[in-house]
């Protein structure tokens, strides 16, 4: 099983549904059919940013059917989030494929 680690700008509300369309591109490929979905909704240390909940309804998630998916708040700046989204990664892989 693989995964797929796709970050996106919250505070680019401008050009989320190119980041949405080019997921889809990406997670609809056939390699990819059993991939585990990590979205970081980067930058939310800025004012503007979406709330991780607005950037799963921008990207469609919820039409992913059947893939194990997650969106984690984060800021690279910080580091905040990449060990929660890590960890879900690791702990969503099935033990067999460890």
């Amino acid at each position: 099983m693989s995964g797929l680690i796709f970050v996106v700008d919250s505070a680019d509300k401008a050009r989320i549904d190119e980041a949405r369309q080019e997921l889809h591109r990406i997670i609809n490929d056939r390699e990819m059919k059993d991939a585990l979905l990590l979205v970081f909704a980067n930058k939310q240390d800025l004012p503007d940013a979406m709330h991780p909940k607005e950037v799963t309804e921008k990207l469609q998630l919820d039409t992913l059917k059947g893939r194990t998916w997650c969106v984690v708040a984060s800021t690279a700046k910080t580091g905040e989030g990449l060990v929660e989204g890590l960890s879900w990664l690791s702990t969503n892989i099935p033990e067999e494929k460890k």
